[in-house]
C-alpha cells in the first residue's frame, strides 16, 4: 500500500459540493439544479447512447483500476470518496497516452480516465490530488450541467430568444467557456480537500507547467509569475490575454496555482478542514439569489483589485461608470436568482397541491 493511502486523511461528514465550488461555478450549478427533471432526462439519454459508447471504448482500450489492477489508484479513489463522504465511487480507467491529462466522462454514471503521461509525471500524493479533482467534477455533476447549458443554448437559438450572429454567438461561447474554467478551479479545491496538503497541489501545477524538474523551480517564484502576468504590459497585452483564454477549457497552470493559493490564504480551506462547511442536507435550501450575488461580488472584487493594464485603464477611465455597471451586474444577477427561487417555490407549492 502506498504512503498516500496509508496516511490518515480527515473525513468531512455530510459535506456539500458547494463547499469546494468556485462562486461563479456554484451559482450556475445551484440555478441549474433547481430545474428538476431536466437533468434526469439528460442523464437517461446520455446513458442510453453516448455514455455507453464511451464506457465500452475505454473498457476495450484502457485498463480499469480495481483491487488487482492499478490497485494504488483504486485505493486512492476509494479513500477520496471516504474523505468527501460519498458512496459514489466512479470507475477509473488508465489509458496509454503521452498527453498529460485526466478527465471525467458521463452523466448517469460518471467515470474517470487518466492518461499514463500524467501518471508518469506525478508522485503518489500528486496522483491523489488529481483523483480528488476528478471526483469533485463527478460529484458536482459538471458533465450533466455542461450538457444542459449546451442544450439550453441550442433551444434559445432555435426559438430566437437570443441573437445567433457571429459576435453574439462568440460571446455566448466565451461565457460558457468561462464557466467551464471556473469548474476546473472547483475541481482543484476538491483535490486539495482530498490530499490535504497545499504543497502537493502546488507541485502538480508546477509539474504540468514545467515538467518533473522540481529542483529547478521555486514555489514562491512560480506564484509570483501569476502576479507579474496580471500586471504586465499595456492595453494590447490585456486584449491578448483575453484572446489567449477565450477558447481554453482550463485556466493556465500558473493562474490555477495562484487561485488555489488565494483560497488557502483566505482561510476557506482551513475552515472546511476544521469542520466548518455547508452540509449536503441543506442543498435544497440553497438560495439561487444569494449564490448569484456572491458570484457577481467575486467578479467585481477581482475587477477592483486587478492590476491588468486593460482593466486598470477601464477603471481609471470611468471609475464611477464602472462602479455603476458593477453594481448593475450585481443587481441583475441577484434579481435573476430571486426569480429562479420564486419559480422554484411556486413549482413546489403546485406540486404539493396536486396541480
Amino acid at each position: 500500500m502506498t504512503d498516500s493511502v496509508s496516511r490518515t486523511y480527515r473525513s468531512l461528514p455530510g459535506i456539500s459540493t458547494r463547499a469546494w465550488e468556485h462562486p461563479a461555478d456554484r451559482a450556475a450549478l445551484v440555478a441549474l439544479r433547481s430545474l428538476k427533471g431536466f437533468d434526469t432526462v439528460l442523464k437517461a439519454i446520455s446513458a442510453l447512447l453516448r455514455e455507453r459508447q464511451h464506457r465500452l471504448l475505454f473498457l476495450a482500450s484502457g485498463v480499469r483500476a480495481d483491487d488487482r489492477q492499478f490497485r494504488d489508484l483504486h485505493e486512492m479513489l476509494v479513500d477520496c470518496a471516504r474523505v468527501l463522504d460519498t458512496d459514489t465511487v466512479p470507475e477509473l480507467y488508465v489509458v496509454q497516452s503521452p498527453t498529460v491529462n485526466a478527465l471525467t466522462i458521463g452523466m448517469d454514471k460518471p467515470f474517470i480516465v487518466i492518461n499514463t503521461g500524467l501518471l508518469e509525471l506525478l508522485d503518489d500524493e500528486e496522483k491523489r490530488f488529481v483523483i480528488g479533482h476528478e471526483l469533485g467534477h463527478a460529484l458536482s455533476g459538471h458533465a450533466v450541467y455542461r450538457t444542459m447549458l449546451m442544450h439550453l443554448m441550442r433551444l434559445a437559438g432555435t426559438f430566437g430568444l437570443i441573437p445567433i450572429g457571429g459576435w453574439a454567438l462568440r460571446a455566448l461561447v466565451a461565457a460558457l467557456m468561462e464557466w467551464q474554467r471556473k469548474s476546473e478551479l472547483s475541481g482543484d479545491r476538491a483535490g486539495l480537500l482530498c490530499v490535504q496538503d497545499p504543497d502537493v497541489a502546488m507541485r502538480v501545477h508546477m509539474k504540468t507547467a514545467g515538467g518533473t524538474r522540481l529542483g529547478e523551480m521555486d514555489t514562491q517564484r512560480f506564484l509570483a509569475q501569476a502576479a507579474e502576468y496580471e500586471r504586465t504590459g499595456d492595453l494590447r497585452d490585456g486584449v491578448l490575454k483575453l484572446l489567449n483564454l477565450e477558447l481554453q477549457s482550463h485556466p493556465f497552470s500558473v493562474l490555477r496555482a495562484a487561485d488555489l493559493n488565494r483560497w488557502v490564504e483566505r482561510g476557506d480551506y482551513g475552515r472546511i478542514i476544521g469542520g466548518e462547511y455547508p452540509q449536503r442536507a441543506d442543498d435544497d435550501k440553497a438560495s439561487t439569489a444569494d449564490e448569484f450575488k456572491t458570484a457577481a461580488r467575486t467578479y467585481k472584487d477581482g475587477f477592483d483589485a486587478s492590476a491588468d493594464p486593460l482593466i486598470t485603464t477601464l477603471r481609471d477611465f470611468g471609475a464611477s461608470a464602472v462602479n455603476t455597471v458593477g453594481q448593475g451586474v450585481t443587481d441583475v444577477a441577484t434579481g435573476v436568482g430571486r426569480k429562479i427561487d420564486e419559480w422554484r417555490r411556486n413549482s413546489a407549492r403546485k406540486y404539493d397541491e396536486g396541480e
